[in-house]
């Protein structure tokens, strides 16, 4: 069972992590929908550095909304941005978006 659903409301969080990491800048503290469920997969951030002996973890696809990404640039309502980003990014969000 994993953590999220389809429909799951969740806020990328800033770890504050060094070296390689798979979430942008401008995605960390903001708050997207669950879209999809990728599977399970070994922790990229750690392949980078030769940890080849972490657990996988689950890697879900989510959708933000781009007029709250970008509030200055004109895109229309219905434009997402959809990005893949592991379970340990992801915490639920307090409220709807």
């Amino acid at each position: 069972m994993t953590r999220f659903s389809a429909g799951d409301i969740v806020t990328v969080l800033a770890l504050g992590k060094r070296g390689h990491v798979r979430i942008p800048h401008y995605i960390r503290h903001q708050t997207g929908e669950i879209v999809g469920y990728c599977g399970t997969y070994l922790n990229p951030e750690d392949l980078a550095v030769g940890n080849t002996g972490s657990r996988a973890i689950d890697l879900y696809r989510v959708a933000f909304a781009q007029t709250r990404l970008w509030p200055d640039e004109d895109h229309p309502a219905q434009d997402r941005l959809i990005i893949e980003i592991y379970d340990h990014w992801l915490a639920p969000a307090a409220g709807d978006l």
